[in-house]
């Protein structure tokens, strides 16, 4: 090994490479065991690999470990990890925990745990040190405990029946994982676990992971969750996610939460929820990029430039008559923003309208649009009511997720590739969802026709 001793929050994020060079996936936790006496043993790493699985690597398959990598003798088994009895994550389960000093000098938190090679031969690990805060002696609101290094041996863990575990330095330790990747984590946390670090994110970062989450724990996450807090998470999240989420509520929550929600956000979810889930209606995101067709293409690109918005919505912009709120005026066209590329900042964005791109309306069904998108290689399509007024957009990401079965979230093993192409390709022939109403992940309750 190149290191004998390595900080696991450090490993978090670190890229594990072959002997060949070739990139085989990232660190996300280490795994260790307890023993009755000694110090924990690292039986070894879960990394994810492409495709967002998490599999178990051997610490006896790590041959270098430095400089942020990590090299493996290239073997190892991609079957999805499944915790074992006995069997404890690093960051997911330790950090946050609480400990004693046997000296009796107090009690102090986990923020870090060392890990280091044990034995003569040095082919095992183990931990070795605890990197913990004591509580703040100060009263003042920015100050911090005093931190320390203590040996496993210095130490008991403290059980307090009915405490919490803390979560801030585990969402500290994956503050840099994108949405999906952050909510594909949580998802392999015990459950209890999951709630409680759910419930320590902020709205909008909350917002944002449930919208990859799959619907039984959306709903399980929002009923921890008091109803004001709810009712601020839903407001961040996409009006289209947050109206699949709604309507598999009781009736009387989702109808509690709508009203505590900002009016704006509240109508977009209201307004969503009058379509039937498998049309363009029950599909669409009643917030795409809208302009006159005066605007100019420096205007547009500046538009698509908002770091909030969904590379999706950003593919093209809508040009309509006023009012330029859905239901807006007249629906006159789109402008794919590679077009825009291709000409002066001062040319107006009526002259290049794609002429030979018809929009759809409302009650097209979703198997349709996923035909019109796949035909003519298009990342979304303009939605218009009976009066040719825009009232949304489909993206190509809102018919991933009619196509794909309801769990495609749960790391599928390499055998279900078979399952899921049957699902897409039958609701593509007939327009209908093969799952039962519900258990299909879409709009199925309140509110819908």
């Amino acid at each position: 090994m190149s290191a004998n001793r390595v900080f696991v929050a450090r490993l978090a994020g670190c890229t594990v490479f072959d002997p060949a060079g070739d990139r085989v996936g990232k660190v996300r936790d280490v795994l260790v065991v307890y023993r009755k006496s000694d110090p924990p043993r690292v039986v070894g790493l879960i990394v994810e690999i492409p495709g967002r699985r998490r599999v178990f690597m051997e610490i006896g398959r790590v041959s270098s470990i430095g400089s942020g990598q990590i090299i493996t003798d290239g073997l190892i088994n991609v079957r999805r990890f499944e915790q074992r009895g006995g069997e404890v994550r690093v960051i997911a389960e330790m950090l946050g925990r609480k400990v004693s000093f046997i000296d009796g000098s107090g009690e102090a938190t986990v923020e870090d745990v060392a890990i280091e090679e044990q034995g003569q031969d040095q082919s095992e690990w183990a931990i070795s040190q605890l990197f913990v805060r004591r509580p703040k002696t100060s009263p003042s609101p920015f100050a911090k405990g005093a931190t320390a290094f203590a040996n496993w041996s210095e130490v008991r863990e403290t059980v307090t029946a009915g405490e919490a575990q803390s979560a801030e330095h585990l969402i500290a330790t994956y503050s840099e994982l994108n949405p999906a990747d952050l909510a594909s984590t949580l998802l392999d946390l015990p459950t209890e676990r999951m709630f409680e670090v759910a419930g320590e994110l902020s709205d909008d970062r909350l917002a944002d992971v449930l919208e990859e989450m799959p619907e039984v724990e959306q709903i399980g996450i929002l009923a921890t969750l008091g109803d004001a807090r709810a009712a601020d998470v839903l407001d961040h999240m996409q009006p289209d996610d947050a109206a699949d989420l709604i309507a598999q509520l009781p009736e009387e929550r989702g109808e509690t939460l709508l009203e505590l929600m900002e009016p704006e956000e509240a109508d977009d979810v209201r307004f969503l929820l009058s379509y039937a889930p498998d049309t363009a209606g029950g599909l669409m995101t009643p917030e795409p990029i809208i302009v006159s067709a005066d605007a100019t293409v420096a205007e547009g690109l500046a538009l698509i430039r908002r770091h909030d918005l969904a590379p999706a919505l950003g593919a093209a912009i809508c040009v309509t008559l006023p009012p330029f709120e859905p239901p807006t005026g007249r629906f006159l066209g789109m402008v794919h923003f590679q077009r825009m590329l291709r000409y002066p900042p001062h040319e107006r964005l009526g002259t290049l309208l794609d002429q030979g791109l018809e929009p759809v309306t409302a009650d097209t069904s979703a198997a349709e649009v996923s035909r019109i998108l796949a035909s003519y290689d298009l990342v979304s399509v303009p939605v218009v009511d009976e009066n040719h007024r825009l009232v949304g957009v489909v993206t190509i990401d809102d018919v991933l997720d009619y196509l794909l079965p309801a769990d495609w979230r749960s790391h599928p093993d390499d055998n279900d590739d078979v399952a899921v192409r049957a699902a897409a390709r039958a609701k593509l022939e007939t327009g209908s969802i093969l799952l039962p109403t519900d258990t299909t992940g879409r709009r199925t309750g309140n509110g819908t026709s």
